[in-house]
């Protein structure tokens, strides 16, 4: 119930990623070729190539197209034996089965399936659903023992992603591993800009510029349940279900916004709305947002998700009174300060790469005994971030974060009618 992964030759695939990056889940027919994809892929990458210390059972929750195509990065990692599936769609959670050598007993369906894989005897999940569900299934691995990985954004709403703060919190109390997936500070070119903004060379923030641009998704009519909305990342059309656009894609902007930055914003104003054509669901696709960060920082965002061709982008470009620099998902990595030689790097096929240094990572840190858990802060913030924007920009105000998290709004899913 994730996003989507063609296969093909490396290049046409990040194409693929690009345009497709929320594509959603393609349903149980895609998951074998995805699998086959991600496995060919994932044999180039020299950080899956390691040989592992030994396997981590792990179980799969969320068997569609991002789902699917990640499972065959752990596979291929070489550290994990995939254990079970779970999927509300059984059919979905048969075929990656199948791809994967699941046997037919492990592999779950309904609303209560990843339950069942939880109690199967898996020592990790890898959580790939829509996020409105991340909080309640991240909290229940935590609290049965077992490490979890799982895909951004954490959380639809505040009282989700404080959720999510709590258990990872819980798990390192417990020595669990709680881990979360973003690529952009995986990469080198992006990690060499990030070390000369945090040192002498950037001088003071003094303005932060994102850019998030996507071709939007499908929103097709409601049905008589929540369930046609599973597929196909139909999800991402509704708030609850998918946090609205600046939280499910933005986030990864905005989340490189905290990680040069080093804190998040205070405040923010913003102005949305709807411009797709026949809208069902309520997810606004044009954005723009003014944060405010405790130190007079300000950071401006810019987003839009509609099928007009535009070139897709996710970038934060930072300045200081005598130096820029710019990290990105796609395209260049770049720093100069004035009078000083420039720094380019290229960012390389970060949507597997960044994948698979972050599976690479996950193993190490559960066979290593690193219960540290950094990545939930930071994503924890990111999410906090991106939903003070998404409602500062739906009510056209000023919000500040602390009276976003005094409302404390809970989002509701309607899930009559769903198979338990």
């Amino acid at each position: 119930m994730n996003e989507q992964q063609g296969s093909g030759p490396v290049e046409r695939q990040l194409d693929r990623s690009r345009r497709r990056f929320l594509g959603g889940a393609l349903g149980a027919a895609a998951a074998g070729p995805l699998l086959a994809a991600a496995t060919a892929l994932a044999a180039e990458n020299p950080a899956a190539q390691a040989e592992p210390k030994r396997k981590i059972k792990l179980g799969l929750v969320g068997c569609g197209g991002r789902g699917s195509w990640l499972a065959g990065l752990f596979k291929q990692d070489g550290g994990y034996e995939m254990h079970a599936v779970a999927d509300y769609f059984q059919d979905a959670a048969d075929k990656c089965g199948d791809a994967l050598g699941v046997a037919a007993g492990r592999r779950f369906s309904g609303l209560s399936g990843y339950r069942k894989l939880i109690d199967s005897g898996v020592e990790a999940v890898a959580l790939e659903v829509p996020p409105g569900f991340f909080p309640e299934m991240a909290a229940a691995a935590v609290e049965a023992g077992v490490h979890v990985y799982m895909a951004k954004p954490v959380a639809v709403d505040v009282p989700g992603c404080l959720r999510i703060e709590a258990a990872g919190k819980q798990a390192t109390q417990k020595r669990q591993v709680f881990f979360v997936d973003y690529q952009i500070p995986t990469d080198p070119s992006n990690i060499e800009v990030a070390r000369r903004v945090h040192g002498e060379e950037m001088g003071r923030l003094v303005k932060m510029v994102t850019v998030a641009v996507q071709g939007g998704h499908i929103d097709p009519p409601k049905t008589a349940t929540l369930e046609s909305r599973l597929r196909n990342g139909v999800w991402t059309a509704d708030i609850a279900l998918g946090g609205d656009w600046i939280v499910a894609f933005d986030i990864h902007a905005i989340d490189a916004a905290l990680w040069l930055a080093g804190q998040r914003p205070v405040a923010a104003t913003g102005i949305s709305r709807i411009c797709r054509a026949d809208p069902h669901g309520d997810m606004h696709d044009v954005c723009e947002v003014i944060f405010r960060y405790p130190d007079g920082l300000e950071h401006n965002h810019s987003g839009l998700a509609l099928p007009n061709g535009a070139d897709w982008e996710l970038s934060c470009k930072a300045y200081s009174p005598t130096a820029h620099a710019i990290v990105s998902y796609i395209h260049k990595a770049h720093f100069h300060r004035r009078g000083q030689p420039e720094y380019t790097g290229q960012v390389v096929d970060l949507y597997t790469a960044g994948a698979v240094r972050n599976i690479a990572s996950f193993r190490d840190a559960v066979v290593g005994g690193h219960f540290e858990n950094p990545t939930v802060r930071r994503a924890v913030d990111g999410c906090l971030t991106c939903i003070l924007g998404r409602e500062a920009a739906a009510r056209h105000c000023r919000l500040t974060m602390d009276e976003l998290l005094k409302e404390n709004k809970h989002l509701e899913v309607d899930l009559s009618g769903l198979r338990a």
